[in-house]
C-alpha cells in the first residue's frame, strides 16, 4: 500500500498486521487521520488476504481506477497531448516503470491494451511507485483503431525502434504526440 493511494482517496480499508514496524504504523496513522478504516489482523490474515503476496505487514482494499477513453485522454490535456500507447507490455514490472516515466514527464494519459498485458494492480502497481494512483489509462481492446483515433483527434504516433534513424530527443514533442512502446 502507498501513501499516494491514500491521498488520492482510493482506500477502503486498511489491515494491519500486529505487532506493527514504524513504517507501517505511521501508514496506519495517516489512513486513520483521513478516516480510512483501519483493522488489525493476524499475520495469518494478512497473507490470505493478499494471496501469498509480498505485504510488510500492511494491506489495503483500493477502489479501482476510473478508466478512461482515448478521445477523453485528449480532450483532458492541458496542452499539446503527450500519450504513451503499450502494444503488449506483458511484463508488470516493466509496465510499472513505463507508468512510473509517463508521470514523471507529464504525460497526459497512457493508452494499453486489454489483452495480453499486465495487469494494473500487485507488482505492476509497487514497480509504478504510486504513478497508477494518478495517470490516466485507457483500456482498448484494438490498438490500431485507438491509434486511427488519436490521428483523427491529431495526434502524431510516434513509433519507437532501437534501429531508428532519429534519436528520441530530436523529435518535437512540442506537438500533440502519441509515443508507442511495444516488443518487451
Amino acid at each position: 500500500m502507498h501513501e499516494v493511494a491514500l491521498r488520492a482517496g482510493r482506500v477502503r480499508v486498511v489491515r494491519v498486521a500486529s505487532p506493527a514496524r514504524d513504517r507501517v504504523r505511521d501508514a496506519r496513522d495517516l489512513a486513520a487521520s483521513l478516516g480510512v478504516p483501519v483493522e488489525t489482523v493476524a499475520p495469518i490474515d494478512l497473507d490470505r488476504a493478499t494471496r501469498g503476496g509480498v505485504h510488510q505487514g500492511i494491506a489495503a482494499d483500493i477502489d479501482e481506477a476510473r478508466e478512461y477513453s482515448v478521445p477523453e485522454l485528449v480532450a483532458a490535456a492541458s496542452g499539446p497531448p503527450l500519450i504513451v500507447v503499450l502494444d503488449g507490455i506483458e511484463d508488470p514490472h516493466n509496465l510499472g516503470a513505463i507508468l512510473r516515466t509517463a508521470d514523471a514527464v507529464g504525460a497526459d494519459g497512457v493508452v494499453r491494451q486489454t489483452r495480453h498485458a499486465a495487469r494494473l494492480d500487485g507488482a505492476a502497481a509497487k514497480a509504478s511507485a504510486g504513478a497508477v494512483a494518478h495517470v490516466k489509462v485507457a483500456n482498448v481492446v484494438n490498438i490500431a483503431r485507438a491509434v486511427g483515433e488519436l490521428k483523427d483527434a491529431g495526434v502524431w504516433t510516434i513509433g519507437l525502434d532501437a534501429e531508428g534513424p532519429d534519436s528520441y530527443d530530436q523529435l518535437d514533442f512540442t506537438l500533440p504526440s502519441a509515443v508507442v512502446l511495444g516488443a518487451e
